[in-house]
């Protein structure tokens, strides 16, 4: 069949072979990153087959007997994974309720900054934490807030008051957590709301002024309008990672008195598949549900955004 013009908007659409051929050198240069793509992110998905197998290390993958949903009722029939699901619910769902909260409020208020040169440096002191390596940043607060010889215990030596072990406080663990992660990102977080704000016709602001408008309703009215569909995209992108928070810095942070709410899906999985027991099918098992969840979180969350405020990843 020919192919015939677009009569209405009056544009050729030409054949993808011929666009091809036009622009070879253009496509020419996707090969790499495609490449790259396929064998780091999509052939390494073959391993999923493990979670279905009785994997043994000397046959190899294709060499191990399959068992089918064996390994997930391994997985449902201890108590473990209910107790690390909810702690990983507590931490995820903490952090996504107060970090974009305090990233969106530090970006209005930097906005609202008239010097530009106290601007800069508050910008550069909130983002420097950023490129601290959590390593770096758990040794910090293990040294700050260790009650005999840290900062919190000192303070609390020279005020006569009993330095509890924090680390060792199962229900201060999610605190320590998701408050440092918050330290250490919110500046760098709030580098793309900033550029929003920075979009917004500058026009606006004077009209508000003409008309009366307070610094409040300017920024009610105008500031966070400019930034919705930004917060919007960012935490439906936040919900379809709920279940797969960072587990280095969980990880490093665990004390076996803070285990019993600290332990998440992530390190559990690790543990079990490369420490414990070194069981590969029951960790695969228990990364694979993860993956899962975290694919209906971000459609749910997707569809929710849209229904609410009109804004959607698709």
């Amino acid at each position: 069949m020919k192919r015939t013009p677009n009569i209405q908007s009056g544009i050729h659409i030409k054949p993808l072979r011929k666009r091809i051929f036009e622009n070879w050198d253009l496509y020419l240069l996707l090969i790499i990153p495609i490449a790259l793509l396929l064998i780091f992110s999509y052939y390494p998905m073959f391993g999923l087959q493990i979670a279905f197998r009785r994997f043994n290390v000397s046959g190899g993958i294709w060499g191990s007997s399959w068992v089918g949903l064996d390994n997930f009722r391994r997985l449902f029939a201890t108590n473990k994974i209910v107790q690390v699901f909810l702690n990983t619910l507590k931490l995820s769902g903490y952090q996504i309720l107060v970090e974009p909260i305090v990233t969106v409020v530090f970006a209005l208020m930097l906005n609202a900054v008239f010097s530009s040169r106290y601007k800069r440096m508050i910008q550069t002191i909130s983002y420097m934490p950023h490129f601290i390596s959590t390593v770096v940043m758990v040794g910090i607060l293990v040294q700050v807030l260790n009650n005999r010889i840290g900062i919190y215990g000192k303070i609390c030596e020279y005020i006569g008051v009993n330095a509890v072990d924090v680390w060792s406080m199962p229900n201060a663990f999610p605190h320590l957590f998701v408050w440092s992660i918050i330290w250490r990102d919110m500046g760098w977080n709030s580098i793309i709301y900033i550029a929003a704000l920075s979009s917004v016709d500058i026009e606006l602001y004077e009209a508000a002024e003409v008309d009366g408008a307070s610094r409040l309703k300017r920024l009610l009215y105008i500031d966070f309008p400019a930034i919705l569909p930004t917060f919007a995209v960012l935490f439906i992108l936040k919900i379809g990672s709920m279940m797969s928070i960072g587990y280095e810095q969980i990880l490093l942070m665990q004390t076996p008195l803070n285990l019993s709410s600290s332990e998440i899906i992530s390190t559990y999985s690790y543990k079990v598949a490369l420490e414990q027991s070194s069981d590969y099918s029951l960790g695969t098992a228990i990364s694979l549900l993860n993956s899962v969840i975290n694919l209906v979180l971000i459609f749910l969350a997707n569809k929710l955004s849209k229904k609410i405020s009109g804004i959607g990843l698709w």
